[in-house]
């Protein structure tokens, strides 16, 4: 099993654990606070089950029923994800705001400092490895499961705050408005992810800075007269490129295809963490304006 497998497997554990400590203590205890962390948990651990099935899928080669692979998949789960994190916040929101309305206090108040502060530990070992993983594989999936999983950390952070501040004070009004932020802060996080996957699914183009470096390396070619329909989308861990590069009518097919394979070699070297799939259509003459007419009619 890769690394990025075993990496996945290890956050989904220590996700499963940390719910069953959480969901325990929060519900017998009646914290929104502790209860939102056990609902976070249990996200991170629908999310360290879709990054396993992102991985062990997405890779897969090509095939008869899907000739580009399956790097979709990636942007999907993401979509998904994004999805349920907010409409989990979403019920946070209304628990917290029903506390509020209706206050109750908070019983077991020390056993929920303890399961708080293993859970803070915990999360702390699972950042560390997965921070490890991802500086060494260089994978996109993990780098987010591993920023994921430092915002828990944060969050564990502020709960533990919050339950020592009630148990010295007495003050059960800051058990419901931390589970409010932590709501917000929940729909905060999940908006980009499910931006990014719905870019992803839509083929974006990639972002204006890497379209420059691309344009640059075609334009620093000298026997490369000009380029048109410069074409780039990005789906999960591969990016594909596609460009007309018009060359003198008199050179080679040869020639041509060499200096393709060198701008092909200097675009890959842009994207080291990604993999590059790039197609260069070998023009002899700049037939843009007559693409356009088609595109129109």
């Amino acid at each position: 099993m890769r690394l990025e497998k075993k990496a996945t497997v290890v956050s989904t554990t220590v996700a499963g654990i940390l719910v069953i400590m959480k969901m325990t203590v929060g519900i017998f205890s009646g914290s929104i606070a502790v209860l939102a962390s056990a609902i976070d948990s249990l996200l991170d651990l629908t999310v360290s089950l879709f990054n396993y099935f992102a991985l062990h899928n997405a890779e897969k080669d090509p095939d008869d029923k899907f000739h580009y692979g399956r790097s979709k998949i990636e942007p999907l789960a993401a979509v998904i994800e994004g999805t349920i994190i907010s409409l989990s916040a979403l019920f946070i929101l209304y628990e917290a705001l029903g506390k509020i309305a209706h206050q109750r206090e908070m019983q077991h108040i020390q056993e929920s400092v303890v399961v708080m502060i293993i859970s803070f530990i915990i999360t702390a070992l699972l950042v560390g490895f997965l921070t490890y993983v991802a500086k060494k594989t260089n994978n996109m999936v993990i780098k987010a499961d591993a920023l994921h999983y430092k915002t828990d950390l944060f969050s564990n952070g502020a709960i533990l705050m919050a339950l020592a501040l009630i148990s010295y004070t007495g003050e059960q009004l800051i058990d419901p408005i931390l589970g409010v932020a932590i709501a917000i802060y929940m729909i905060y996080s999940a908006f980009p992810i499910i931006k990014e996957g719905v870019l992803m699914l839509l083929d974006a183009a990639l972002p204006e800075e890497d379209l420059q470096s691309i344009q640059k390396i075609i334009e620093n070619e000298p026997v490369v007269s000009a380029y048109h329909d410069l074409k780039t989308r990005e789906s999960g861990s591969h990016v594909f490129i596609s460009v007309h590069a018009v060359f003198n009518v008199s050179i080679s097919l040869y020639d041509a295809h060499l200096i393709s394979d060198r701008i092909e070699d200097k675009i890959r070297k842009l994207f080291t963490d990604k993999k590059t799939h790039i197609l260069i259509h070998m023009d002899p003459y700049d037939d843009s304006e007559i693409n356009i007419q088609e595109d129109v009619y």
